[in-house]
């Protein structure tokens, strides 16, 4: 009989491996948690700038807004001023004819002397208490009057009416004013009728007190 030999194999580990690979998949997953830490980081980092530079444009528009607002009701308000300081002009253009006529009903009466009638004196001295009233009366309404005899002539406050050659003032001077200029706050009412020291005048301009 032939004896049968049985060869028992010894089956190879591979032990070391087996106890490589829980470690290299740990490094591995600890690996791929510190990209996903650092992605999830990037990303939070850009939503923070994203949400700060959204904040600031919305700041600018808001200030943007406000100016514009202000602006507006700026202009709004003098609007609502002017209105309200000019609406009258045409009436007050009426009124200072007004007064100008009473000046020369004054002007008309003679000169006061000694022993003048005693009718002129109270007729004088009547005229002058309501001129004196009446002005009164339009300076509390924003409207006076400037007397602009020896002034510079402004052809922005002063009608020429006519030239003249004089000796006590130097040209382009107002040499005698008919009527005054009149104002309504700061806007002009009426032009002074004026007569005006022509190129020839010889005059020194007036000293400022």
């Amino acid at each position: 009989m032939t004896d049968k030999t049985s060869h028992t194999e010894t089956p190879q580990t591979n032990a070391p491996q087996d106890e490589a690979q829980p470690h290299e998949a740990a490094t591995q997953a600890a690996h791929h948690e510190t990209e996903e830490g650092h992605t999830e980081a990037g990303s939070a980092e850009e939503r923070i700038a994203a949400l700060e530079e959204k904040l600031a444009e919305m700041e600018d528009r808001w200030k943007r807004s406000e100016a514009d607002n202000q602006n507006l009701r700026s202009r709004h308000k003098r609007e609502i001023e002017d209105t309200r300081h000019y609406a009258v002009q045409k009436f007050a253009r009426d009124v200072v004819e007004a007064a100008e006529n009473l000046r020369r009903g004054l002007s008309a009466l003679p000169e006061h002397k000694d022993g003048e009638d005693a009718l002129i004196t109270r007729l004088r001295e009547g005229f002058e208490g309501t001129e004196r009233s009446f002005l009164s009366i339009l300076e509390r309404h924003g409207i006076t009057k400037l007397d602009p005899t020896h002034e510079p002539f402004d052809a922005n406050l002063h009608q020429a009416m006519q030239e003249q050659e004089v000796d006590h003032l130097p040209p382009n001077h107002v040499v005698q004013a008919w009527t005054p200029t009149w104002m309504l706050k700061d806007r002009l009412l009426k032009p002074a009728m004026v007569i005006v020291s022509n190129a020839s005048s010889t005059g020194q301009a007036p000293k400022k007190d």
